[in-house]
């Protein structure tokens, strides 16, 4: 006998039923199902911006004139990687900033070892410190001559947007465009998403 167990409505007799739902305890879904992830409420671009801070100075308008900021988002889009070139990396170079990295581990060792030591506690701090340099510019070294040559520089990278555009929840959206109207802060491609 069948009976339904809640107000879901789900049946155990139904393998599968469509009402549980997707994940571990419920239906189990399969990669390229066709429903994505969820998204929430349909959003509405109410303008776009070539940098963040006139992007944010529009969030920070309408918080300051009370509209609920949590309905908005900042979306970032035509993102390029930039990979800053800092400097070369030298077998010397690379033994220094091991050595810096090694230095700090040493002093953490070397406070640790530091606070039961029954003698001189300054000392175990000092010497922590000066063998950890040691080993992190050997290590830094080793590290950098096994690269053969490979990457011989220091770089950071990054992820730059070429426009920024804010987004609202679509029921909202007539009221953040009339506050924005009093900002006078023309926005170069208003669109609808």
């Amino acid at each position: 006998m069948t009976s339904s167990t809640g107000p879901t409505g789900w049946r155990p007799s139904a393998p599968g039923g469509d009402l549980l739902p997707s994940g571990p305890a419920g239906r189990p879904t399969t990669p390229g199902d066709g429903r994505g992830p969820e998204t929430g409420p349909p959003t509405v671009t109410i303008g776009s911006y070539p940098d963040y801070p006139s992007a944010q100075r529009v969030i920070d308008y309408l918080a300051d004139n009370r509209f609920p900021v949590e309905h908005t988002a900042i979306v970032g889009t035509n993102l390029t990687l930039v990979e800053t070139v800092l400097g070369r990396m030298t077998t010397g170079r690379a033994a220094l900033i091991g050595a810096g990295t090694g230095a700090w581990f040493g002093l953490f060792i070397g406070l640790l070892f530091g606070i039961f030591a029954v003698g001189n506690w300054l000392g175990v701090i000092v010497v922590g410190l000066v063998v950890g340099a040691i080993w992190g510019a050997v290590f830094g070294a080793v590290a950098h001559a096994m690269t053969g040559g490979q990457r011989d520089f220091t770089s950071a990278s990054s992820l730059r947007a070429g426009q920024y555009a804010v987004i609202v929840d679509a029921d909202m959206a007539d009221q953040a465009r009339q506050l924005l109207g009093r900002l006078h802060m023309t926005a170069p491609n208003p669109a609808a998403q």
